[in-house]
């Protein structure tokens, strides 16, 4: 999705600003900020300890931060642990998926959020539900696996990558991050995630994902904010700037002196 002409969208979903959190004698965040429009995707670039890791988990709230002002649909929201993100609608695929292995795929996408129907003594899992559910999700996100039913330790790369996605994409995620989604997988298991994550664009969720791989970011992305040593030196939109600037941007750690793009 190319920016649409100014003053169509101009509220960010999500608005962290002055983003700063201390690990010991580690800055890992400095004042850091980060804008994220509705319907876009949205890649976070820059040097291994750059404190892109640390800004995800900060939204998601896996990490508190020392000091934030964090904006969700223009609302200032305090997210202090994951239960706070996800109640707003952010949901968080971390490089090692949080799959369990030994579970089939409708156990994993409802894991922790089982869907329950009344027993005799207690509520029992309803399992038929679950796998009807999970079916019908798999169905229209065009996700092929070859048994709902097979543990996902035996699916591909690629799927349980698909699995982990359509997990957020069932409780109604408005933004899904994404840590480094194709980091292990070849050319076309690649290619299927990204239509998958094109596919959340276009449906309205907001993608945030953090890539190495400035590849894959010009070929997915619409925008691109590059940071360095906690800070964040600035934003493009995709189709407005090169790979040699974000380079450039992700070595110096200095802006150009062009203004900010906005949607």
């Amino acid at each position: 999705m190319v920016a649409p002409e100014p003053g169509v969208m101009t509220e960010p979903v999500v608005e962290m600003r002055r983003v700063s959190k201390r690990f010991g004698g580690v800055q890992a965040l400095d004042a850091a900020e980060l804008r994220l429009w509705p319907g876009e995707i949205h890649a976070l670039v820059g040097d291994n300890a750059a404190g892109k890791s640390t800004l995800i988990k900060v939204l998601s709230g896996a990490v508190v931060p020392d000091e934030a002002e964090i904006r969700f649909e223009g609302r200032r929201v305090d997210i202090r642990e994951p239960r706070d993100a996800k109640r707003l609608g952010i949901e968080t695929v971390y490089q090692d998926l949080a799959l369990a292995d030994n579970l089939d795929v409708p156990a994993n996408i409802f894991l922790g959020r089982e869907l329950m129907r009344p027993g005799i003594a207690r509520a029992l899992l309803d399992l038929c539900r679950m796998e009807r559910e999970a079916r019908a999700l798999l169905e229209r996100l065009r996700i092929r696996v070859p048994s709902l039913r097979r543990p996902v330790a035996g699916l591909s790369g690629g799927q349980r990558q698909s699995v982990a996605i359509a997990r957020c994409l069932y409780f109604n995620a408005r933004v899904v991050i994404l840590d480094e989604p194709t980091a292990s997988l070849g050319v076309t298991e690649t290619a299927q995630v990204h239509d998958l994550v094109r596919g959340m664009r276009d449906h309205g969720v907001a993608v945030l994902m953090i890539s190495h791989n400035l590849d894959h970011v010009f070929g997915v992305s619409d925008r691109v904010t590059v940071m360095k040593a906690g800070r964040t030196v600035g934003s493009r939109l995709v189709h407005k700037t090169t790979q040699e600037e974000i380079l450039r941007m992700i070595f110096t750690g200095r802006d150009d002196g062009l203004p900010v793009e906005r949607r």
